[in-house]
């Protein structure tokens, strides 16, 4: 706990833990002391007729449990942090314990990664080996967005087809998970109205030839103009800035009428986190060798992993 603004909050935190334990600690000696009846003392709460509930004094060796546990508890708290901002006598953090693990893993696996660095994405992922080891690193690391198959959710995209926000080349799917990516389709409602969005949305509709209303088609072909800017005039898309391309019928959030007007309406925010700094060189590159191999038939004739 070192992130107090000032020491009132640790020594608030410290004195709140320690007088709760003594608290206990009293009302375990004042229940220890009360002297047992011969006679059974009723609490006159009664269930089902016969199930009654008695005032008996506690067990002793349910009580030597609790003094024990409350033993067990201040030294632990001498020990290791709890009292506010007070590090324990033996220094323990969760944090330094991480690092000391992490840097133990680093120097074990290290050179297991370390081999693949120096060639190329495509060479990595034509070995069987290496896109093994980037199916465990894809597994631990992107699965819980894209799905252990690889194939997204709404708003995750796909990375077994060759549909690319900003590009599918070896560098750029490098480049993807070592920086990240911030998409963003600003919302468009205020500006081109209710039924302003709902031309452009059968326009939209229209370019990849879904199911939608010529004439309301034709009414959004000029007010596509506003999106042109990104997508394209033809509404390709742009890979320099993540825009997709709006001919094809593959749709990040869904192709309905309702959520390509939910889109323009009120625009869409995606973020791709950053992990170079989390994963390093050597597993981002391998990492990136089997995205690569998902999409890509390799050279040598290799099998996609499944």
């Amino acid at each position: 706990m070192s992130d107090f603004t000032d020491n009132g909050w640790s020594i608030y935190i410290a004195l709140i833990t320690i007088v709760s334990i003594f608290a206990c600690l009293a009302l375990l000696i004042a229940n220890s002391r009360r002297k047992v009846n011969t006679t059974p003392e009723g609490t006159g709460h009664i269930w089902d007729e016969d199930l009654a509930e008695y005032n008996n004094p506690l067990p002793r060796w349910w009580m030597w449990l609790f003094v024990i546990t409350i033993v067990f508890g201040l030294a632990y708290l001498v020990v290791y942090p709890g009292l506010g901002s007070y590090p324990g006598a033996w220094g323990w953090t969760s944090t330094h314990a991480y690092q000391e693990e992490t840097t133990a893993a680093n120097s074990q696996y290290a050179p297991i990664f370390d081999k693949y660095v120096a060639q190329s994405i495509e060479a990595v992922a034509d070995k069987p080996e290496a896109r093994r080891i980037g199916e465990r690193l894809f597994v631990n690391y992107c699965a819980q967005c894209h799905g252990a198959d690889a194939r997204g959710s709404r708003g995750f995209p796909n990375l077994t087809d060759n549909d690319w926000l900003h590009g599918g080349q070896p560098e750029k799917i490098e480049e993807t998970i070592n920086a990240g990516r911030t998409g963003v389709m600003p919302p468009l409602g205020a500006a081109l109205g209710d039924e302003g969005v709902k031309a452009v949305a059968n326009y939209v509709l229209s370019l990849s030839g879904s199911k939608h209303d010529a004439a309301l088609a034709e009414q959004g072909k000029p007010l596509f103009a506003i999106c042109a800017a990104c997508h394209g005039s033809e509404g390709k898309g742009n890979q320099a800035l993540g825009a997709p391309n709006l001919t094809d019928r593959i749709w990040l959030y869904g192709g309905s009428l309702q959520t390509v007007m939910e889109t323009i309406n009120k625009g869409r925010n995606g973020q791709m986190p950053a992990h170079k700094d989390f994963l390093g060189a050597a597993k981002v590159h391998l990492l990136a060798a089997y995205v690569y191999s998902l999409s890509h038939v390799q050279a040598a004739g290799a099998t996609q992993p499944k």
